[in-house]
């Protein structure tokens, strides 16, 4: 069965440049994967970082509706703490207004950067950070599809602008929490390998073995978000990523500095020196030739049981990012027929 791609940016910056030519990188990669026939293309959301531009997806989405015309958009994700689920459902409407049937809402708890930052964008400073996003998610669907009971203070609210329909909500994450959380909400799944490989295989497993059918899916829908820095050669290939590994090492350090040149980014690993080996059943990036790549993919996807993958790239040099998408969408024949919606995909292993 034919093997769905989609892309998440994080608007990166490369070394050099500037977060303002990072947002047009994106702008210019939308048009592009548009064009390849890729099927979504969703925005993350970051905080107070040199290393990642966008700060609202939300933002850049409305831009990026305008810039092209059949690809989903969406944000991968809007990080619900940090606002009121009102506000959100009323971002997302417009969106949807503006470019209807094309538009996902990505939603998950994450802070999108540090606890001072965190602190930053909380409204109410004075009480301790509650925990209430299971609350806020219930909201934010009541006020997408009219859900509230009768009586609720919040019933009679209209979120404009009202039309049919409304924008597609994900449940994103990371762990086995969020795993459940899509369970218990009955929403569509997205897990961020890219971040976090080492629950993948479990929690797209426990995700599909439990979902029970909703107002929102009749069936389980998960995708996994991957890293993937395609190349002509495996060496080429290699090379480009080394930008993304010492960004990985630089990360965990809390350096969040842009990303580094090859050359620059090849210099300090040597002088860091080894990595520990990668903690999950695949590599964070699937990194080589669009044969080798491909391959590796459709064994993943095989393997979950998914038909769609989220491909994630940073690389430093705009261009050669861009040649990575070009590559991965003609070895996968993405112009091809597209696969309908509800079509039959990948069963993989039970």
């Amino acid at each position: 069965m034919k093997l769905r791609l989609s892309v998440l940016d994080q608007s990166p910056v490369p070394a050099g440049s500037s977060p303002a030519q990072a947002l047009e990188n994106s702008i210019e990669l939308a048009r592009l994967v548009d064009g390849l026939g890729f099927r979504r293309f969703w925005m993350s959301e970051h905080h107070a970082m040199d290393t990642l531009a966008c700060t609202a997806p939300e933002v850049m989405l409305a831009r990026i509706g305008a810039e092209t015309k059949t690809i989903r958009i969406g944000s991968g994700g809007i990080m619900l703490p940090h606002y009121t689920s009102l506000k959100v459902a009323e971002c997302f409407r417009m969106l949807h207004a503006l470019y209807p049937d094309r538009v996902d809402l990505g939603i998950g708890r994450a802070p999108g950067g540090g606890p001072i930052e965190a602190l930053a964008l909380k409204r109410d400073r004075k009480t301790r950070m509650l925990d209430d996003f299971p609350d806020q998610v219930s909201e934010l669907l009541a006020f997408l599809g009219h859900h509230f009971p009768e009586g609720h203070p919040f019933a009679g609210i209209r979120v404009s602008p009202e039309m049919p329909g409304g924008p597609d909500v994900w449940m994103l994450g990371s762990s086995m929490w969020s795993s459940a959380a899509a369970v218990e909400f009955g929403l569509p799944y997205s897990f961020a390998h890219f971040f976090s490989p080492v629950h993948t295989r479990a929690a797209i497993e426990t995700y599909r073995r439990s979902f029970t059918k909703s107002i929102y899916r009749s069936k389980a829908e998960a995708t996994v978000a991957v890293g993937v820095i395609c190349a002509e050669t495996q060496e080429e290939a290699e090379f480009l990523s080394s930008s993304v590994r010492l960004l990985q090492r630089r990360i965990r350090q809390g350096d969040r500095r842009p990303v580094a040149s090859p050359d620059d980014a090849v210099r300090e690993l040597r002088l860091l020196g080894d990595m520990p080996m990668e903690e999950g059943e695949w590599p964070r990036y699937f990194v080589g030739t669009p044969a080798k790549v491909r391959g590796e993919l459709e064994k993943m996807a095989e393997e979950l049981g998914i038909g769609e993958l989220i491909v994630n790239t940073i690389v430093w040099d705009h261009a050669k990012r861009l040649r990575s998408y070009e590559l991965l969408a003609e070895e996968f024949n993405l112009n091809a027929v597209p696969v309908a919606e509800g079509e039959a995909v990948f069963e993989g292993k039970r």
